[in-house]
């Protein structure tokens, strides 16, 4: 028995030292994109198509015949996101696909190198590991959408913030130009860290000289188009919220159905009550954000620590943009490396088992549901409606312990008239 356990301590030992090498996550790393990359190319479904055959005819329109979105027209997507679409066509559209796998390799690249810190810590190599085991989960998507560039600036952004909050907030407000979400991070950093100041001017300023060029292009409202664009659309049949009318359409019940809008690309799901819902969840979402921010903001306020408040905080503000939200699109669940990546950098994996292993199997259901077996999904076949609705409890719980976390560090704050405030970045 004695041998017995020595042995299994022997092993423990040599996996915590092998998992805190650099050479074998790197490898790892080059594996694990190639196998993404075989998926979007060869996988079931069509999970490249925006990157093949959408994305292209944005950049290509713009380039070809002068009409560019955001531009001359509103569009779903910050003005920024046509950088890395133009970007994918610099060879041709017949290259579009190995041009932008190639861009997602040197993003992630770049991300895992700070997020590892070049190898020299291997507590940060271990949460290499952890990415990778979430992309792997999460499956082509992963690396096959717009929202594929905006992750690893987040990552990169969270890894700075301690030191560098000023180049965090330049990082996150190029993400957040790109696609919304990355701002929910830098709102979060704000509203609980010392270094605000600087990192309202960076974002301030750089979003004032991004909407000038805009507005010199001749955008006019258009550069707002991202916002104008999601307040008028459907109920996104992968949304949260669109759950009871999907177990409706799967049960056949009249009126209730799932429809592809040609405006703006994406299935929706129709019946009673369904647009009075849409109506509300934006304003909902604005609300929601708000209200924790609030509460962020009230627990440093009376003393605890930012790098305490920070990882809920976000946690629930990013979980929230998932929940709360009329699209819903699978590739959203990329974004949870994010949370759980910020709550390893402040307190390490006793602090984010929690949020680790809820994102994990959310990621590991995405994949299910799209591409894998997106057909059924969009037929709302019970099997695949119950998988959904695992995953949307999932995405509640991590939402649900996000808002905990933030009401645990107000109460257990003490107040900041009592004793001096703690408000150290997130670090580590």
């Amino acid at each position: 028995m004695r041998m017995t356990t020595e042995a299994g301590a022997r092993t423990r030992r040599a996996l915590l030292a092998f998992s805190g090498r650099p050479v074998p996550l790197w490898i790892a790393f080059v594996l694990v994109h190639l196998w993404l990359g075989a998926l979007n190319l060869r996988g079931p479904g069509y999970p490249l198509g925006d990157v093949i055959a959408v994305y292209p005819f944005w950049a290509q329109q713009g380039l070809e015949a002068g009409y560019w979105q955001g531009i001359h027209t509103p569009w779903v997507y910050p003005i920024l996101a046509m950088v890395p679409m133009l970007m994918s066509v610099v060879f041709g559209a017949g290259w579009a696909a190995s041009v932008w796998l190639s861009m997602m390799l040197a993003l992630n690249a770049a991300a895992l190198a700070l997020l590892s810190d070049l190898g020299r810590t291997p507590a940060r190599v271990r949460y290499g590991w952890w990415w990778l085991a979430f992309l792997l989960a999460l499956g082509p998507i992963a690396v096959g959408r717009i929202d594929a560039v905006t992750v690893p600036l987040a990552i990169a952004g969270l890894v700075l913030l301690a030191r560098r909050p000023r180049a965090a907030a330049l990082l996150l407000t190029i993400g957040a130009w790109v696609k919304v979400w990355p701002g929910a991070i830098l709102a979060a950093a704000i509203v609980t860290m010392r270094a605000r100041p600087s990192m309202v001017s960076m974002a301030l300023g750089l979003s004032g000289a991004i909407a000038a060029i805009s507005l010199l292009l001749g955008s006019g409202v258009n550069v707002l188009g991202f916002i104008t664009q999601q307040t008028g659309r459907g109920l996104q049949v992968e949304a949260v919220a669109a759950l009871p009318w999907l177990w409706l359409a799967a049960l056949d019940v009249p009126g209730v159905s799932v429809y592809y809008d040609t405006e703006i690309l994406t299935n929706q799901i129709g019946g009673p009550g369904v647009d009075a819902v849409a109506a509300a969840l934006t304003p909902l979402l604005g609300l929601v954000a708000a209200g924790l921010l609030v509460l962020g903001a009230l627990a440093v306020r009376r003393g605890a620590a930012a790098d305490a408040v920070l990882p809920p905080l976000i946690t629930a503000l990013v979980t929230a943009c998932i929940v709360f939200n009329k699209v819903g699109s699978p590739q959203f669940e990329s974004w949870l490396a994010a949370p759980v990546i910020a709550a390893l950098l402040a307190g390490g994996w006793r602090a984010a088992r929690v949020p680790a292993a809820l994102a994990v199997a959310a990621a590991g259901l995405t994949q299910v549901i799209y591409p894998v077996l997106y057909g059924w999904f969009l037929g709302a076949h019970p099997l695949m409606v119950l998988a959904a609705t695992v995953r949307d409890g999932l995405l509640i719980a991590l939402l649900v312990w996000g808002t905990a976390g933030l009401v645990r560090e107000l109460r257990g704050a003490p107040s900041a008239s009592v004793g001096a405030r703690r408000t150290a970045p997130v670090a580590r």
